[in-house]
């Protein structure tokens, strides 16, 4: 390892100077550039990461001296891989500036890949609002490029944080329009009914212990898909809307009792669900204090 990391020391110093040198114009950058790629390549051998990712750095300054945009944008992703390992800021930094390059040359499929990739870190570090912004960079530029399933994963991420910071109606638009691009696509019918039971789920929380917004989503899920009427997602909205007309937390808890143990319900929608819970007891609550 000590020796990895002295030879990628010697290597950095010696594409220093040949960088800084003298010399013609293209050929001193191309030989700085093979010899940071050598210094990169031991510092990663040593784990030294972070001297990695600041060569990669200095290799992508010397492909765009020779105006080499694409590997100039593969250098700055790889630094960005090196200092995922150990400073998450830098990392992403070095994506952005391998998503705008990629950009300027038209390689939408790699920006969109980069994208994800910044979302992730931000999901990681629970950035949820940020991550929001970059997956949806990168839902529309897949999107762009005809890659719809990877699109709409992408959408549904969203959604999902969308609703977790009580952006309900973000959420709920994009269930209601994934459902409504999946009917049309044989293999994507099956989880319809998920698409629009999660988009009812998001109904129900920005309803605060109101129905009239649910029972009108319900006779629309009906008409954009007549099998959702006799399923179960359609009874555990439909149940959950009358236990909360009628403030009836027994009521609540049976029927999304009676739903988990057919179908496990995920973390995702066991937390929304307690955010109905606890309305249907605000509002009975209020009701006390009132009589």
């Amino acid at each position: 390892m000590a020796d990895q990391k002295a030879r990628g020391e010697d290597f950095e110093k010696k594409a220093e100077k040949k960088f800084s040198g003298w010399g013609l114009f293209g050929s001193k950058y191309e030989d700085a550039a093979d010899l940071f790629e050598k210094a990169a390549n031991s510092f990663k051998l040593a784990k030294s990461w972070d001297q990695a990712g600041s060569v990669y750095v200095k290799l992508a300054n010397c492909h765009l001296k020779l105006d080499s945009k694409h590997e100039a944008a593969g250098a700055y992703a790889d630094a960005a891989h090196c200092y995922k390992k150990t400073n998450t800021k830098e990392s992403i930094s070095c994506l952005e500036q391998a998503v705008n390059l990629f950009l300027e040359i038209g390689r939408l499929n790699m920006s969109a890949r980069y994208y994800k990739e910044i979302a992730e870190l931000y999901e990681a570090n629970q950035s949820f609002e940020k991550a929001i912004v970059y997956y949806e960079r990168a839902a529309d530029l897949y999107h762009s490029e005809e890659a719809s399933s990877t699109a709409n994963q992408l959408r549904q991420k969203i959604a999902q944080f969308a609703a977790q910071l009580e952006q309900y109606q973000k959420a709920i638009d994009i269930y209601e329009d994934i459902a409504r691009d999946s009917l049309n696509i044989n293999l994507l019918k099956y989880g319809v009914k998920g698409h629009l039971l999660n988009a009812g789920i998001c109904q129900l929380c920005k309803g605060k212990g109101e129905t009239v917004a649910i029972n009108n989503a319900l006779e629309r899920y009906q008409e954009l898909d007549p099998n959702f009427s006799g399923s179960r997602e359609h009874r555990l909205l439909a149940d959950v809307a009358e236990a909360i007309d009628q403030e009836d937390v027994a009521k609540f808890t049976d029927a999304v009792k009676e739903f988990d143990s057919m179908t496990k319900l995920d973390a995702w929608k066991t937390t929304l669900l307690l955010r109905v819970k606890e309305a249907i007891k605000a509002k009975e609550l209020e009701e006390d204090d009132l009589t």
